[in-house]
């Protein structure tokens, strides 16, 4: 990843060599803690606002920089998130401001949760920092050294609410040094356009990643979260071995439930045990991270995470083998359910570090369910020695999903792409509006866009990968404010099946549409000439969606001819000498030719 080598090289900066150990870096980082904690739940709060919060909160934080890096930050990191969180509701402005005013009706658990789910990802706020003169923050950190570093953290904070705060930090070191960097060039603007650019692309994307693996946390059950963590360390570390794997799936998800928390202390407190532990066993756990461990505590947990997969061992088909031919696997399995299944998952997931993490979730629930099955049989044996041959079905049913995806991209072009798309998740989820079916399906075009190119199996981790993200949020989406029930039931049901599930999806038949006339559904407006292309596809596409709407049934080679006159009329008439003439003769043909396709 192009900015983990550009953190590299930042890390041995005089500014990023300051920090030397753990301990000191808690001890001289601890205002900005406490000041994402309370940017990520207190978004519309101005930067003064939360400075000034920061500080008062200070005094209290002050007790756990006496806290050593390897005792539990629990205690004293919940103290100060119940003074956070009592300080808020003491404040009625505050409350009121932020509509947290129920949440201050409830005590303690179910306050925290409420807080929680006040919390609004990327809502409303646009990219970070940006300052169109670069004279201007170079001249801002040339006064106060360490103003436009706190300012760059109370911004991504806000803006990204489920961000783990240990990466806030990192990125923020990654984005200071950037600014000394670019304010000595002569051409400022591109310095930062070169440097700053890969930054913001970084936080976007783990941003969406620690969001998705926060939803796992709260909304699957802990055996979900831990067999995602399982996988994803023993893929990254296929030499370690079983018990060391348990051990560090255990830690991660505690680290991830503190984090998902908005606990920002025990957040940075638990990574940076778990960092430092993964560094004093590196010759047993992955020879990929040597140079990583090497780096000061900025930017070594963030460069761990982002290291590639270490080398897989020669591995014997003999453990993995033991789960479908030895006669004493009912016994295993029912004495010690969870431990067995963990321990299949494990064998399956050092030997396919290929797959990704949801297509291995399904071979382990297909396991779980045929054992479930055989094991109440006279000869089980007989039943789940057919294992194997099921693991591969499951395997090869899911890269058909992926490869018959990829083969329509290559058919149709990006842009035909994304309009099948829209038109069959306007079917699927009819209830949302035509700009989040239009946001939503752009965001599934980019990734096989990303992924398809790629070789086969590349292409298919990729677009699985991608899958879990684009509908992770769309199920955030249907928790917020429930969509309808196969929505519902894909997002809940199963997380390893949950793509499959929406690939299935059929049109919503309980979908009762408003009825609208055709000159309700389109917009022929003389504004259409002076807007970008993106932003013309964006208005062309939601005229799609919102015709699919009032006739999920209608074909193709209904839907385009009135798209493509659509396009020709603004075309048209843009070029016009009088515009609104010409759109107000036009749109009659327009509407007709629509009125026919909804019936009046």
């Amino acid at each position: 990843m192009g900015v983990m080598k550009r953190m590299k090289m930042m890390s041995k900066s005089k500014i990023s060599m300051q920090h030397t150990t753990s301990q000191n870096y808690l001890e001289e980082n601890l205002r900005d803690i406490i000041s994402i904690m309370v940017a990520q739940f207190l978004q519309k709060s101005t930067y003064e606002e939360v400075q000034t919060i920061a500080k008062e909160l200070l005094g209290f934080a002050e007790k756990c920089k006496s806290l050593k890096l390897h005792e539990s930050p629990s205690e004293c990191s919940h103290q100060l998130m119940a003074i956070f969180l009592e300080h808020i509701c003491n404040n009625q402005g505050m409350t009121d401001k932020h509509v947290l005013s129920d949440c201050c009706k409830t005590n303690d658990t179910a306050r925290h949760k409420c807080f929680l789910l006040s919390k609004k990802d990327d809502a409303d706020y646009r990219d970070i920092f940006q300052i169109p003169n670069p004279e201007q923050i170079c001249e801002m950190n040339k006064e106060s050294a360490g103003s436009v570093k706190k300012r760059y953290i109370y911004e991504t904070s806000r803006k990204h609410p489920f961000l783990y705060g240990p990466t806030i930090l990192t990125m923020s070191a990654c984005y200071e040094t950037a600014i000394q960097s670019c304010c000595q060039e002569e051409n400022k603007t591109e310095c930062f356009l070169i440097k700053l650019d890969p930054i913001r692309k970084y936080i976007r994307e783990i941003s969406l990643r620690h969001h998705h693996l926060c939803e796992i946390e709260i909304k699957f059950n802990h055996k979900v979260a831990k067999a995602v963590e399982l996988v994803l360390l023993t893929k990254k570390q296929p030499k370690a071995n079983f018990s060391e794997i348990t051990k560090l799936a255990v830690d991660v998800k505690n680290l991830h439930q503190a984090c998902c928390e908005g606990n920002v202390l025990a957040c940075v407190v638990d990574r940076s045990q778990f960092m430092n532990y993964t560094c004093s066993k590196q010759t047993v756990l992955s020879g990929k991270i040597a140079s990583c461990c090497a780096l000061p505590v900025p930017f070594r947990g963030e460069c761990i995470i982002s290291s590639e997969n270490d080398n897989r061992p020669a591995l014997s088909s003999l453990p993995l083998s033991r789960f479908t031919e030895d006669q004493f696997v009912c016994k295993q399995f029912t004495d010690k359910q969870d431990d067995f299944l963990q321990e299949f998952l494990y064998e399956y997931s050092r030997r396919h570090p290929e797959l990704a993490v949801p297509v291995i979730l399904r071979v382990d629930t297909v396991y779980q369910h045929l054992l479930e099955k055989c094991c109440k049989l006279e000869n089980p044996l007989e039943c789940y020695s057919h294992g194997k041959e099921m693991f591969q079905r499951v395997v090869h049913e899911s890269h058909e999903h992926v490869k018959n995806h990829c083969d329509l991209r290559e058919k149709l072009g990006d842009s035909n792409f994304h309009d099948r798309l829209l038109v069959l998740y306007t079917k699927k989820a009819p209830q949302l509006s035509a700009q989040e079916l239009v946001m939503f399906t752009k965001n599934m075009a980019a990734s096989a866009t990303r992924c398809c190119p790629l070789s086969d199996k590349q292409q298919f981790a990729c677009m699985e990968d991608a899958a879990k993200l684009d509908l992770g949020a769309l199920c955030r989406r249907h928790e917020a404010q429930p969509i309808n029930a196969g929505v519902g039931h894909c997002c809940d049901d199963s997380y390893a099946f949950r793509k499959l599930c929406f690939d299935d999806l059929q049109v919503d038949g309980t979908y009762i549409p408003p009825l609208l006339s055709c000159d309700q559904v389109m917009s022929l407006k003389e504004d259409l000439c002076e807007v970008q292309e993106e932003e013309f596809q964006t208005e062309k596409q939601k005229l799609l969606s919102n015709l699919v709407k009032q006739k999920p049934y209608a074909t193709e080679m209904q839907l385009q001819p009135i798209i493509a006159d659509f396009t020709h009329l603004v075309k048209m008439c843009c070029q016009a000498e009088k515009r609104e003439t010409c759109f107000q003769e036009e749109e009659s043909k327009l509407i007709e030719k629509c009125q026919s396709l909804l019936g009046g």
